[in-house]
């Protein structure tokens, strides 16, 4: 796997993550909030498998 994910996307990711996990264990939002870990794992991994199939990297490397 070849890091695809920029700084400012893996901090956005990040972010989005967290704050969809915690919104769903303070009961704010529904068990869809769990979708979270999706982001949060691209997020850290600097991996998103979708990036090749579209051809869009925001890696500099």
């Amino acid at each position: 796997m070849k890091a695809n994910v920029g700084t400012i996307d893996r901090v956005l990711r990040i972010l989005v993550g967290v704050l969809l996990i915690a919104l769903t264990l303070t009961g704010i939002i529904g068990l869809w909030g769990w979708i979270g870990l999706v982001p949060l794992a691209t997020g850290v991994v600097r991996f998103c498998p979708l990036y090749p199939l579209l051809g869009i990297s925001t890696c500099k490397r």
